[in-house]
């Protein structure tokens, strides 16, 4: 049987099996579903047999399909370290690889994407730049940082920006909370609560940006640096807050507070990575970028890649 297996059909299969949907596939992919459906149709034909349980949610690779899972898990990792090596002898192995945030929830998924990433490059010194930063993009032009971890795509020049993925932002209450037993949250049902926040400016927050400001709602705030401050105020009725549901969705399965969606289709939230125009093809930032893709889609639940 001659193949016609290639890369991005590898890739399709490895899609589908960690997302468990078509759809989530198609955008991990940046191909239209249709396009997907295709590459998957051409592969059963060629192999006479299905790839995975159409009437099965989320979605479950056949046994055929599973062979060409575990194909693709021996094949792109060994793809990607020899191009890895390559790379090294055009660019050389040592570098410096600096990271600035915005936000201060970054921190539970970019540690595991550096500690990969350091075993992918070790000769590179790798280092988070200290403190917070209200504007890490300035960094970038000042030379004291590297790649910078944003919620809103800047168009300056020589600043280039890639997509990491979005998330939900939910509402955090008591589980007493007379709010509590709403659907979902609305502008108006903020006005008389106190918002517990990170210590930033109005404009890095999306709920008061994106649903508060425009429907005229200013609540009283309470700053706090610590997310599991935040929360011990918001299960005592201090106040409420708003967070990505990833991030305290270890305090949800413990009841410790509850969280609701706010506006009726809900409030999402995206992060990119900005760095210099002249050094997004360097090899070792490039593979950091799709690391923390990779991590994140796997350690976070309910993100989607962008």
């Amino acid at each position: 049987m001659q193949s016609l297996l290639e890369l991005r059909h590898l890739k399709t299969i490895l899609a589908i099996q960690d997302s468990g949907s078509l759809t989530r596939a198609a955008e991990r992919l940046h191909l239209t579903q249709s396009a997907l459906s295709h590459q998957i149709r051409l592969l059963e034909d060629h192999y006479g047999l299905p790839l995975f349980a159409r009437k099965s949610t989320p979605l479950k690779l056949t046994a055929a399909g599973e062979k060409l899972a575990l194909l693709a898990q021996d094949v792109l990792p060994a793809i990607a370290s020899t191009e890895r090596d390559i790379a090294r002898l055009r660019e050389g192995q040592a570098g410096q690889l600096r990271i600035a945030v915005e936000c201060h929830t970054c921190f539970d998924w970019l540690m595991p994407a550096m500690d990969q990433f350091r075993s992918h490059w070790p000769e590179v010194e790798l280092d988070i730049v200290s403190g917070f930063h209200a504007d890490p993009v300035q960094l970038l032009f000042e030379d004291r940082a590297d790649l910078a971890i944003v919620s809103e795509v800047e168009t300056l020049v020589g600043l280039s920006h890639k997509p990491l993925f979005s998330y939900d932002m939910v509402a955090l209450l008591a589980a007493d909370h007379a709010l509590a037993n709403k659907p979902y949250l609305e502008a108006a049902d903020f006005a008389e609560e106190t918002l517990i926040t990170y210590p930033v400016p109005d404009e890095m927050l999306d709920l008061l940006r994106k649903v508060l400001k425009p429907a005229g709602v200013n609540p009283k705030r309470r700053p706090t640096e610590l997310t599991v401050a935040m929360l011990q105020l918001v299960a005592s009725r201090r106040g409420i807050a708003a967070l990505p549901r990833w991030s305290v969705q270890h305090y949800l399965e413990r009841g410790y507070v509850v969280a609701k969606p706010i506006t009726a289709e809900g409030l999402t939230s995206e992060l990119h990575a900005a760095l210099p125009t002249e050094r997004q093809n360097t090899a070792y930032m490039a593979d950091f970028v799709e690391i923390m893709r990779n991590v994140s889609v796997q350690t976070l639940p309910g993100v989607v890649l962008l």
